[in-house]
Parts: C-alpha cells; structure tokens; sequence
C-alpha cells in the first residue's frame, strides 16, 4: 500500500502528530506494534501521576497496603479510559492504525508482517526504553526477579516492604516519592552528589533534604558495583568502603535509551548515534523526507517535545512556518513537594560564561501559600544582560504551573520588568513569580 505520511509508533509524537496532519488533510497511516499511547500512557506518565495523587491522600492514612491496592486499580482505570481515548482519535478520518511491528526494508518502504508500506514521508516515533548500566547482576541473562524497571513497578500488585532505587533522576524520585508515601521503606542509591543533575542545584539539594524528612535514604556518591539476588552492593566514594543493602524490590532508575532496535535503520542511509536518531532543526533525519521525533531522536525525552517536535515535522512537509519555540522546553518532577524548571541554570550560566542575575522569591512570604499551609518552597528567575528571562526554577506547591507561565513569556521574549508589570490575581501562588520579578 502507499500513504503520504507513514508514523511508525503511537505514544504522544504518534497520535497527536498523526491528528494534527489529518487535519491539515493529509493522509496518515500509523504503525503500532504495541499498545496505543505509548510509555507516556501507559506505563509512564500518566499511571505515575494517577500514583502521585493517590500517594499523597495515603501520607496520613494507616491502611497503606490497602490504599496501594486500590491506587493500583484506580490508576489502571485511568490508563485504559485514556487508551480507550487515543485508539478512538486513531480511528478517525485521514488516519489508518495499522497493529504490528514495522521495519524498514528501504528509505521510504517498510514492513509489517507481509504488508509492505510505500510513504513519501515517515516519522519516527518508536520513543525509548529503560537502560540498564553495564553492573553485574543486571545483564539480561543473570538479573535477580527483584530487580525491575519502572514499567515494571508500575505493574506491581502488591506493595514492597522495602525498595532500592539505583539512580535519583526524574523517574527514580517520582518513584521515591509514591512508594514511601504508601509506607514503603525506600533507599535510594546514586553514583553523583545530588540528584537530578540536570536541574538547578540549590533546589535540587532542597528537594532531597524535603524526600530526606518524609524518610527516604539518600546514598549519594555511591558507585553500584552489584546486584546479587536481593542485594544491592556499592562503594561510597566517601569512606571508601563497600555497603550492601537488601531490599524487596531493586528499580532500576538510570535513563533510557532510543527504541531503535530492529527498526532495520541499517537498510537506510539514516543517521544514528548511541544518543539517538541524527536529526536537524526541523526533525529531518539524514535522509529527506524522513522525519524522528521524542525519545528516539535523544534530543529531549519529554512527551510533550514529542509532541511539539511531530507538529513541526508536519509543517516542514507542507511548508508551513510556525513559532513553536523547541529550545524553550519546560519539565516537572512531581515529587511532593513539585520541582519544575525552564531554560538555564545558574550552573549551565556560569558555565557559558554569560552576564546573567538572579531573582529570588520564597513562598513562606505568599498569601496563598500560608491559607492553603504550603510555605515550604523557592522560585529562582535568571535574566540576561538585557533583562530577558532565560530561566526559571521553582520548587513547591504547583511548581509546574509556575514555570509554564513563565515559560509562555520566554517563548515570547519577554524582560523580567513586563513580568512584574503584568497584573496577577491574587490571592495565587502565581503571585510568588511577581516577587521573584521586582526583587
């Protein structure tokens, strides 16, 4: 058969790009060997959010076992109403879904099964998997059944007793943050200083010492050296002495990969390196007319670059010029309390060697925060030379909503002194920002 765009994959840069071209009129067929939605939906973000909010109902509960339980089944509900949702846009006119698995035979030709497909256009959107570090103890054919990926804990019936978390990045802290709510014992082992290296090192370290008081264990600076059974051992870079430590269950935290795996990219002339699929500013693979957005591509695996990525790949096909700003990506982590940040860091500034200041504001001084009982929390803005905001770092109650404002004004080029002119309700936890902006 021939379509015009052919998208291999169906998580957020799948079904959302797939719509917005079907829209656009296009004819799209889908591939998808799995199930509909992708990780995001279906072991990823959605199920861990559904968890967060359980957790934190759980904190004061003394039912923990029982809670865990029906969180579980609540938030496999919630992921197949969602699924129910993405199958049903798939189905909608323009768009063909196509079930199996899809390898490339040609630049522009792939198999699924005995079909072969002819596109004049392809995405890429197969997302990413769980890396696991060169340990002994974690290889594919001697890994203990205590160890798991998140997907695999999310799968988890029965709540563990105890859970070592090798690596404190966004997923290993979302994960410490649930599972110790619900009553779980929970260390978390990591080979840095601090956690979440990518953010901003002041709240970082303010939001381990936060997870620290809500009883989870931070070995920092640990260099795993095995997993034997139920035993994590590691060396702590401090003392220089090996720890052993027994757990119930072993999550294994350490970044993704790009799916590229049997994609039959070796049949093509596309570009790919360990860190993903070589791609341009519009997406373009080294190939023309073949397109790779989300976690594939390496570039920045949040589902909403997917998404964003796979609308600006539509228009680079038709042509079509846009003001999607990819360099202004803002990420959350929703531990409790919520981190979430945008552009630079302190650190990256310093590090380019840039003019920039930075503004601080505390939620303790907000109205809001002291009626609702969440003064605990910072928001940092830094601004250029010219009083341009280039970052934006919160770490607190509704963190994410903070840092999307802020974020909306960056893609807008907007001076820290047109934050603070901007009228805000009050009373808001948004108001904090306007601190930050006058301070």
């Amino acid at each position: 058969m021939n379509t015009d765009i052919l998208i291999i994959g169906s998580g957020p840069g799948g079904y959302e790009t797939a719509a917005y071209a079907a829209r656009l009129g296009r004819e799209v067929t889908v591939v998808e060997e799995r199930l509909a939605g992708g990780t995001c939906l279906n072991c990823g973000c959605i199920p861990t959010k559904s968890l967060v909010h359980d957790a934190r109902l759980a904190v004061a509960a003394t039912d923990k076992a029982a809670r865990f339980a029906a969180a579980m089944a609540r938030k496999n509900g919630v992921v197949e109403t969602l699924r129910q949702g993405v199958e049903g846009l798939l189905q909608q006119p323009g768009i063909r879904l196509v079930r199996g698995h899809a390898r490339f035979v040609a630049d522009r030709t792939v198999c699924v099964g005995p079909e072969h497909i002819e596109a004049r256009h392809v995405i890429i959107a197969t997302g990413s998997e769980a890396r696991m570090p060169p340990v002994p103890g974690l290889g594919a054919g001697e890994r203990s059944p205590r160890v798991v990926t998140s997907e695999q804990l999310l799968s988890r019936q029965e709540l563990p007793a105890s859970l070592c978390i090798i690596g404190a990045g966004v997923i290993g802290l979302e994960m410490a943050s649930v599972f110790a709510a619900f009553g779980c014992e929970v260390t978390v082992v990591e080979y840095l200083k601090e956690c979440l290296p990518t953010m901003d090192g002041e709240l970082a370290r303010r939001l381990r010492k936060a997870l620290d008081k809500q009883g989870i264990r931070f070995c920092m600076g640990a260099a795993v050296q095995r997993v034997e059974g139920d035993n994590v051992v590691w060396l702590d870079a401090k003392k220089q002495t090996e720890v052993r430590l027994r757990a119930d269950a072993i999550l294994v935290a350490t970044g993704r990969r790009p799916r590229t795996e049997g994609l039959g990219l070796e049949c093509t002339a596309i570009g790919v390196t360990p860190v993903g699929i070589t791609t341009d500013d519009n997406l373009q693979t080294t190939v023309p007319g073949i397109y790779a957005v989300g976690d594939v591509n390496g570039r920045q695996m949040l589902a909403h670059a997917a998404t964003f990525q796979g609308m600006r790949a539509v228009n680079h096909i038709m042509g079509r010029q846009d003001a999607i700003r990819l360099d202004v990506m803002p990420a959350a982590v929703f531990t409790q309390p919520e981190a979430a940040a945008v552009g630079l860091t302190e650190e990256a500034c310093k590090e380019a060697g840039l003019d920039y200041a930075c503004h601080k504001a505390i939620y303790r001084a907000n109205g809001r925060a002291q009626a609702t009982e969440q003064t605990d929390g910072l928001a940092k803005i830094i601004c250029d030379a010219d009083d341009r905001i280039i970052g934006c770092h919160v770490l607190g109650a509704d963190a994410a909503a903070l840092v999307q404002e802020v974020a909306a004004l960056m893609s807008l080029g907007i001076t820290r002194q047109r934050l603070a002119d901007i009228v805000h309700i009050h009373p808001t936890l948004n108001e904090i920002l306007l601190d930050a902006a006058r301070h």
